[in-house]
Formats: structure tokens, C-alpha cells, sequence
């Protein structure tokens, strides 16, 4: 049974900088994609960021250059590095991971396993 536990998130203003911790548990980590989806209050969840399991990246228009997603396969962790910080990135931050084998996706219906989610709140 895969686990996720997420951390990091907090109140910044903007301009400011968090970074987001994925710790991964119960399975071989190497094995899945890791993905970041954001929710903002009364919208739907949307992709932030990917990293295959080979190491590729994609990432949303909104946060193209200003977000860095990375994975630490000796520690089973994923990171998000949010830069540049504005207020619009506001909302609940959740980590997912999916399978490699079943290819790429920026679909949050995609995702069957998520964590608990962490707050970020930019003030302008």
C-alpha cells in the first residue's frame, strides 16, 4: 500500500519562495511517475508539475520557470520548488504518483493515490 506525506507548505508573500516535500512509502519508488496538482478553493484540481520516472519533466503554463519539481530516488522523496511566488498560486498542494507503466498524464482522474495535501497561501 503506497503511502504519501507531504510537507512544506505555509503563508508567504509574494515574490517568496516554498518548497514541497513528497515522501513515498510501501512500494518501489523508482517505479512511478510523481505529480503535483493544486486546488484552489471552489475549482477543480489542476497539474502543477510531473516527473517520470526517467527523470522527464512537464510542468502548467502558469508555472513554467518559476517551479522546479525534482526527485530524490535514494530518499523515496519528491520536491516542488516554488519561486517567484504570486497570489493566484494560493490553494491546497497535493502529491500523486502513478504508475510508469501506464504512461504520462496531467489528469487528475489519472491518479488514484494521493496525499493529504498542504496548504499554500501567498499574500500580494
Amino acid at each position: 500500500q503506497v503511502q504519501l506525506v507531504e510537507s512544506g507548505g505555509g503563508s508567504v508573500q509574494a515574490g517568496g519562495s516554498l518548497r514541497l516535500s513528497c515522501a513515498v512509502s510501501g512500494d518501489t519508488f523508482t517505479s512511478y511517475h510523481i505529480a503535483w496538482f493544486r486546488q484552489a478553493q471552489g475549482q477543480e484540481r489542476k497539474m502543477v508539475a510531473v516527473i517520470t520516472s526517467s527523470g522527464s519533466t512537464n510542468y502548467a503554463d502558469s508555472v513554467n520557470g518559476r517551479f522546479t519539481i525534482a526527485r530524490d530516488n535514494a530518499k523515496n522523496t519528491g520536491h516542488l520548488q516554488m519561486n517567484a511566488l504570486k497570489p493566484e498560486d494560493t490553494a491546497v498542494y497535493y502529491c500523486s504518483v502513478r504508475r510508469s507503466y501506464l504512461g504520462f498524464s496531467g489528469r487528475s482522474s489519472d491518479y488514484k493515490i494521493w496525499g493529504q495535501g498542504t496548504q499554500v497561501t501567498v499574500s500580494s
